[in-house]
């Protein structure tokens, strides 16, 4: 059955007249006749009865009715809710694995307030990788720490290195430290190697690392100690104290060269306002 025709039908449900609803549908009687008398023939049935000088529904018209209204009801639901995607375009979010669990839900609560339709696609890779991504406009947004000595970005929070170990993990001294640090790009990794060879302790790089899944998981297995930022510790690594200090870094969202409508003022304005105070 024709939806239009659904609904012409209903017009009539409506006034009770071919002629006002025709008029209400804004087609001619002659057309709205017509449009009827299809429907009739499609459902092999007669929908309308003479009751005197005037048009009613019949038995079958009464059946048809209900079930129209429910049928029109929801194509305009769905009408409703598909249109709410119109024009729309995803997000395109990086976000380093250290910050999947602290700061990307956060995040991803406050921009899906004022435009819930918008999907986010999200992409879990390093910094770098997040900034060159960033420059080429393959990403709207991106998470990420903010190089020294800069005052890029959006700030949302800050981390604290900290040293991370199995929290049975015993040190022994007739052997090279083993380490399992991020990649040499990473600020944790020049501190922990700078701040053991300004002590004077061997140390053995057992691996580099560009995740934080990698890390924990090698960390976890009791061969190594880490690195890393405090919002990248799980709770089953125990973080040891008497070590090198290791700096704090920012954590930042920078956007892309082509502004996305989701990030106007108001939202980038609530991040900078919501984020910190959730982290603390």
């Amino acid at each position: 059955m024709d939806i239009d025709a659904l609904r012409s039908f209903l017009a009539f449900v409506e006034t009770g007249s071919f002629t006002r609803a025709a008029k209400q549908i804004n087609r001619t009687q002659s057309a709205f006749s017509a449009q009827m008398r299809k429907l009739e023939d499609e459902l092999s049935v007669s929908l309308f009865e003479k009751d005197g000088r005037n048009l009613v529904l019949s038995e079958a018209g009464l059946t048809l009715r209900s079930h129209a209204e429910q049928i029109v009801n929801l194509h305009n639901q769905a009408l409703k809710q598909v249109k709410r995607y119109e024009n729309k375009r995803p997000l395109r979010l990086g976000c380093p694995e250290d910050y999947n669990d602290n700061i990307l839900p956060k995040v991803i609560r406050v921009l899906q307030e004022p435009e819930p339709t918008c999907s986010i696609q999200v992409f879990s890779e390093p910094s770098i990788s997040l900034r060159e991504k960033l420059d080429t406009g393959q990403l709207d947004a991106a998470i990420i720490t903010r190089a020294p000595d800069s005052e890029e970005g959006y700030w949302l929070a800050s981390d604290k290195g900290v040293w991370i170990a199995h929290p049975e993990f015993r040190l022994d001294d007739s052997q090279p430290m083993p380490l399992a640090l991020f990649q040499t790009d990473c600020k944790y990794h020049a501190s922990a190697v700078d701040g053991l060879t300004k002590r004077g302790t061997p140390y053995r790089l057992l691996a580099c690392c560009n995740t934080s899944s990698a890390q924990r998981a090698i960390v976890r297995s009791g061969i190594a100690i880490g690195a890393m930022g405090r919002l990248s510790v799980t709770d089953d690594l125990a973080i040891l104290d008497n070590m090198p200090p290791l700096p704090t870094v920012d954590i930042v969202l920078l956007t892309g060269i082509e502004p996305h409508p989701v990030l106007d003022r108001q939202c980038l304005a609530k991040l900078v306002e919501l984020i910190p105070s959730v982290i603390e």
